[in-house]
């Protein structure tokens, strides 16, 4: 997804496009060792900074981190 006002609204339940976001913002500054090492504290910060996300820090959860965090590893992987 690109920084445009045409792009759809992200929101919690997109994990995959929440990583695709997160993979295209930090590239291979993560492997997959750190990805899997990001504090939740962090990784929600980096969520809610990303462009057209439309959550809430009150509507995440665990479950929503760790799902985004596994899909961040496969975007990576996938760019390998």
């Amino acid at each position: 997804m690109t920084d445009n006002k045409f792009s759809l609204p992200i929101h919690w339940k997109d994990h995959e496009d929440i990583a695709i976001e997160l993979y295209e913002k930090f590239g291979d500054d993560f492997d997959e060792s750190k990805i899997y090492r990001i504090r939740f504290t962090d990784l929600l910060e980096w969520i809610l900074t990303l462009p057209n996300f439309a959550g809430t820090r009150e509507e995440s959860n665990e479950g929503h981190l760790e799902q985004i965090q596994s899909a961040w590893v496969y975007e990576w992987r996938d760019n390998q």
